[in-house]
């Protein structure tokens, strides 16, 4: 840790002559990548400044408690000391997470996919729930938000909904809300009042640049179709839709709701990407030994990740134990110390490892 905080140290005074360079905003890419860098390192050099303020505060308080005579002054300076070796202890814990390596995949831009599981039409209405959680957290975040595919039911919920999300640290906040999601709550259409729980995924795929994912034309079918809505309405008459098969691996994206064939294929060209950036991320993490997992999750959509309960105001996240009793507010949005959490326990996690 010691040389990780050495290498931060030395690396900022670099950025910080880096930053004043004039001939660096002339390459916009690398201008925000060092900005970026020099907002990090920026935390940890404000760390270490706090960390050896305190300590100077903790010797002048040692130091008073040695040659003060008068009792009262003594007691004070005992007090204060206790509270600063406090805040140096907390200081210091706050500065090892700070120097946890940072995952190249946090900067990222996702491709966000709900789909409903078991639970018919309410779990079709609660995926159109989360998508709005979503969406409401993205604003506050001043994050560009794109909904790519929808499969719409005819009570207003989807089967399936595909959308990206674009802005800082996208990836960061969102990466562990892959997994299966369980409601409970009474549906509207349920008259004697009981409980029903259902289901849905979500899957956080990192997008991808077409220069990090190579897809040749000759393993690629693709196939166009007309798009189909619920209840025969929003069908194209013109043959819009599109189908698109990867060979090697067998994924297959439909893209339907933009009217031009073009646009449908340029969107399905993304998922698909972004679905194959994520299958070989899984293949590198898979080769990394068990102890430097995060236990938060793995990202497996089958697993069981969190339960949003209506009638008790309360959402659980069972990775990490977390229970909020205001679920209210978090499907309005409020996800930011849930995600926080989630943060957290990972860079302990790896800590702890």
């Amino acid at each position: 840790m010691n040389e990780r905080l050495s290498s931060a140290l030395k690396r900022y005074q670099e950025v910080s002559t880096l930053i004043e360079d004039a001939d660096l905003v002339k390459n916009q890419q690398k201008y925000r990548e060092t900005m970026k860098e020099y907002a990090h390192l920026s935390t940890i050099w404000e760390s270490q400044n706090n960390i050896e303020s305190l300590a100077s505060q903790m010797n002048s308080a040692r130091l008073l408690l040695q040659t003060e005579k008068d009792a009262g002054m003594r007691e004070l300076a005992r007090e204060e000391l206790a509270s600063l070796e406090s805040q140096h202890e907390a200081a210091l814990e706050e500065q090892k997470l700070l120097l946890i390596p940072r995952d190249p995949l946090d900067d990222k831009n996702i491709i966000m996919e709900i789909r409903a599981g078991t639970g018919g039409e309410e779990a079709a209405l609660f995926v159109a729930d989360l998508y709005r959680m979503y969406a409401r957290f993205a604003e506050t975040k001043n994050w560009k938000f794109e909904i790519i595919n929808t499969n719409e039911t005819e009570l207003g919920g989807y089967k399936e909904i595909v959308f990206s999300i674009a802005g800082s640290n996208v990836y960061e906040n969102l990466r562990y809300e892959s997994g299966a999601h369980r409601v409970q709550r009474v549906p509207e259409t349920e008259s004697s009042g009981r409980i029903h729980t259902s289901a849905v995924t979500v899957a956080v795929l990192p997008e991808a640049e077409e220069t990090e994912v190579e897809i040749r034309q000759e393993d690629l079918r693709v196939d166009v179709m007309r798009a189909g809505g619920p209840g025969g309405q929003c069908v194209n008459t013109t043959d819009s839709a599109v189908r698109l098969t990867h060979l090697p691996t067998g994924l297959v994206v439909i893209q339907q709701d933009e009217k031009s064939q073009i646009k449908n294929k340029a969107k399905a060209m993304r998922v698909l990407r972004a679905r194959l950036f994520e299958l070989e991320e899984s293949r590198k993490n898979a080769e990394r030994s068990e102890a430097r997992k995060s236990q938060v999750g793995s990202g497996d959509r089958s697993e069981r990740i969190r339960t949003y309960n209506f009638p008790q105001n309360r959402l659980t996240d069972h990775r990490i134990n977390l229970t909020l009793y205001k679920l209210d507010l978090i499907m309005q949005g409020e996800l930011g110390e849930l995600f926080d959490a989630l943060k957290l326990s990972a860079r302990e996690e790896f800590l702890s490892a």
